[in-house]
């Protein structure tokens, strides 16, 4: 029983904490040997490129979206827009039509973001294509920032960064805000150790060249886009100074309706990402896979749960002052994310309490997109969340 406890603790600990540690000395011995990775220079002939954002009924904001991407720093000439709006039954469309600069694609059916994007593929021509989304706002020159790394002919794909902007008065999430901050750092260090693990379609692109379909009723489109060109052996790149803006959820349910859905996907993309779980196949990337996807989206949630259990019944039976420890730090904790989420229910911000909250929301959010994949009740049909208003 113990040794079952222990051996769980450390997984949890692993999964959200040690990987960080061991994922940053492994880079700081590759530093010492091969020196740190440097991003090509913008002094380059930039290769040609495609923008593409789906946008469902976004007419509040499509505006806004439009004048920033106009914004945009890319060489002339180089540069195409399109704007997929199918299935919109606002002034979306319309709003897109004014401005000639840009190509738009519309029909009347709603048949879901991927095969929006499938069609707007047809379309590229050029050697990079970009996705973002209608909701976030991207700084001048991230487009320049993202090319520049293709001039590396083991550059199949680059990922910019997502911030969530937060008000002086935040609620709890907050929380995500923080965990994005976390995921940056870790982005960076994998980078530079190899390759990404997976881009998020806040802003990612890709080689046209490289670029497979999904499947239909793939979930989380944008990471299995990415990780099939990984699966070829090419690196996915992350650029943090290339970022993408946005409000932060509405509130938590939003923020957990996000997460589960995510959760979801994740337990459908290890389905079939089977080659990425050998290590024979590339072994710095299933470690990378493993240690940073895997075991968030599959068993340390449960394991989260199995070492509280255990530590109470070894309590119980045997006492112990480092058992007597952990199980009140675990109290302290968990105490902490129940008086959170209490708090929440009743309005009331305390900061300090946004983090153990978010983190058991995580965590709770992966057990509920595991029972719904199993159940077969997540659909691939892009629902966004709702977010604050600016």
């Amino acid at each position: 029983m113990e040794i079952l406890f222990w051996l769980s603790l450390f997984i949890v600990f692993y999964t959200f904490l040690g990987y960080g540690i061991v994922l940053y000395m492994l880079v700081r011995i590759r530093r010492i040997f091969k020196g740190k990775r440097l991003a090509p220079g913008l002094d380059q002939d930039f290769p040609t490129l495609t923008l593409v954002i789906a946008a469902y009924n976004e007419e509040s904001i499509i505006e806004e979206k439009i004048a920033n991407t106009l914004g945009l720093s890319y060489p002339a000439g180089k540069l195409k827009l399109i704007f997929v709006t199918d299935g919109s039954s606002d002034r979306t469309p319309d709003l897109v039509a004014q401005y000639p600069q840009i190509k738009l694609m519309h029909t009347p059916v709603r048949s879901g973001k991927i095969l929006a994007m499938h069609r707007a593929m047809d379309e590229v021509d050029t050697e990079v294509v970009v996705f973002t989304d209608a909701n976030t706002f991207l700084n001048k020159d991230a487009l320049v920032l993202i090319a520049r790394h293709y001039a590396d002919p083991k550059t199949g794909a680059v990922s910019g960064e997502k911030r969530v902007m937060q008000d002086a008065l935040s609620d709890a999430t907050a929380g995500e805000g923080f965990y994005w901050k976390y995921e940056s750092t870790l982005k960076k260090w994998d980078s530079e150790l190899y390759s990404v693990v997976g881009a998020a379609g806040e802003l990612f692109s890709v080689r046209r060249s490289l670029y497979r379909s999904v499947e239909p009723d793939t979930i989380l489109d944008d990471f299995m886009i990415s990780m099939y060109i990984a699966e070829k052996g090419y690196r996915i790149v992350y650029e943090p100074d290339a970022y993408a803006s946005e409000l932060s959820s509405e509130n938590i349910r939003e923020e957990l309706k996000r997460k589960v859905r995510i959760a979801a996907g994740g337990i459908q993309s290890i389905l079939r990402l089977k080659k990425l779980m050998n290590p024979f196949h590339d072994p710095l990337l299933s470690f990378q896979y493993l240690s940073h996807r895997v075991l968030r989206w599959t068993v340390t949630p449960f394991l989260m749960i199995l070492a509280l259990v255990l530590n109470v019944v070894i309590v119980v039976q045997s006492g112990g002052v480092i058992y007597q420890l952990l199980l009140a730090g675990q109290a302290i904790f968990y105490g902490a994310a129940l008086a959170g989420w209490l708090l929440e229910r009743r309005k009331v911000k305390v900061k300090a309490l946004f983090v153990p909250y978010y983190f058991c929301m995580m965590n709770y959010a992966v057990l509920a997109g595991i029972r719904r994949y199993i159940k077969g009740s997540q659909s691939a049909a892009w629902e966004k969340a709702k977010r604050k208003s600016a």
